[in-house]
C-alpha cells in the first residue's frame, strides 16, 4: 500500500512539474577550529545550508557572506564556494537536492541518497558522495510554478537567502529529514518523499515573499501591477470574482496586493470592487424594465439577496427604493 501511495505521488508532482524533488544526501559538518576551511567545492544539486550553531564565512563566486546561527540558504548548482569557520566551533547541516526529468525512468527507491546518505564530518569535506542520476535541467524558480501557481521575476543571484517567518519551517523540516535519513524505519522513502515535496513547497512561500518584499523598495513596479490589477476589476467585476482572483491575476498574496493597492487607490480592493459593482448597479436601476435579480446578476452578485445587502450597506437603502427614488425625481424634473 505504501509503495503505491509513494508511486502516485511521485506521478503527480511529475505530471505538475515536469520535475520530481528529491534530497539525495544530508552531511553534517562540525568544525572544531577557528580558521578551519572546507575548501572550494562546486555541486551538480542545489545546496540547503543551514547553520546550526557558531559562525562562519561563505565565499561563492567572490562574494563573501558572514553566516550566523540560524542563518539559512540555498547555493545555485555550479557555484564555486568554500566555507571558513569563524568561531571555536560551527556545526552546519547541508542539503543536496535536485530535480530528476520526467521522463527518467528512475525510482525513488534506486537512488541511494533517498534511502538516507546522513554523514556527519569533522573535516572539509564536502559535496554529496553519492554517484548522481541524470538531473533535469530545472531550476528552482521553475520548479516552484508548480507549487505557486506563477512565475516570479526573482533573482538569479549565486544563492538565495531564506529569511522571514518561513526560516524557522525550512530549518525543522532539514532536521527531520536528516533524522530520518539517519534511522531505518518503516516507509522512510515515502516520508522522505514527503518531506522533500513540503521542503519545496515551503521553500516557494519564502521566494514569493522575497519577491513580495523588493517590490516594496521597486514602487513603480507594485504601481503598475495595482494598475494593471485595478484594470482587471473594471473589465471583469461582472464575473464574479474576488480579490483573491484579482492579486492572483499580478501574481501577488492577498495580503500584500491588498496593502499595495490601498496605498496607491486610497481604498481597499473588496471596497473598490464593490463601488464598481454598486456604480454599475446603479445606472440598471433607472431601467425599470430590468429586474433586479437580474442586475443582481449582470454585475458579478451570486444571488439577489446578496446584491440586497451589500447596495444597502454602501446606498443606506435596497434596490427597489434607490430606484422608487430615482424615478421620481426623474419625474418632477
Amino acid at each position: 500500500m505504501f509503495n503505491n501511495l509513494l508511486i502516485a505521488i511521485e506521478n503527480g508532482i511529475l505530471n505538475s512539474s515536469g520535475a520530481l524533488p528529491v534530497v539525495f544526501e544530508g552531511i553534517e559538518h562540525v568544525f572544531e577550529k577557528t580558521g578551519k576551511s572546507a575548501g572550494e567545492s562546486m555541486h551538480d544539486t542545489h545546496e540547503l545550508l543551514y547553520m546550526r550553531d557558531g559562525e562562519s564565512e561563505l565565499s561563492i563566486e567572490g562574494k563573501n557572506l558572514q553566516l550566523r546561527k540560524g542563518d539559512i540558504l540555498i547555493i545555485r548548482p555550479h557555484m564555486v564556494h568554500a566555507l571558513l569557520s569563524t568561531s571555536k566551533k560551527a556545526e552546519i547541516l547541508s542539503l543536496y537536492f535536485g530535480f530528476i526529468p520526467s521522463n527518467s525512468d528512475i525510482t525513488l527507491s534506486g537512488i541511494a541518497g533517498v534511502s538516507g546518505s546522513r554523514k556527519t564530518s569533522k573535516v572539509n569535506k564536502t559535496g554529496p558522495t553519492l554517484p548522481l542520476p541524470k538531473l533535469a535541467q530545472t531550476s528552482l524558480e521553475s520548479f516552484m510554478q508548480f507549487a505557486t501557481e506563477g512565475e516570479e521575476d526573482l533573482s538569479k543571484d549565486p544563492y538565495f537567502v531564506v529569511s522571514g517567518s518561513y526560516k524557522h519551517d525550512v530549518a525543522d523540516i532539514s532536521e527531520r529529514i536528516i533524522s530520518e535519513m539517519g534511522e531505518d524505519k518503516q516507509s522512510k522513502d515515502l516520508m522522505l518523499q514527503l518531506l522533500t515535496v513540503e521542503l519545496m513547497i515551503v521553500l516557494s512561500r519564502t521566494m514569493r515573499s522575497e519577491w513580495e518584499e523588493s517590490l516594496r523598495v521597486k514602487t513603480g513596479k507594485a504601481k503598475e501591477l495595482v494598475f494593471i490589477a485595478k484594470n482587471f476589476i473594471d473589465t471583469n467585476y461582472d464575473r464574479g470574482i474576488t480579490v483573491t482572483d484579482a492579486a492572483s491575476y499580478v501574481f501577488l498574496s492577498q495580503g500584500y496586493f491588498t496593502r499595495a493597492f490601498k496605498d496607491e487607490i486610497g481604498v481597499s480592493p473588496m471596497s473598490y470592487l464593490m463601488n464598481v459593482r454598486i456604480a454599475k448597479a446603479c445606472e440598471l436601476l433607472n431601467n425599470r424594465d430590468i429586474k433586479v435579480s437580474a442586475i443582481a446578476t449582470s454585475v458579478g452578485f451570486a444571488s439577489a439577496q446578496r446584491f440586497n445587502v451589500a447596495f444597502k450597506k454602501y446606498m443606506g437603502l435596497t434596490p427597489m427604493d434607490y430606484r422608487k427614488k430615482s424615478a421620481n425625481k426623474s419625474e418632477r424634473s
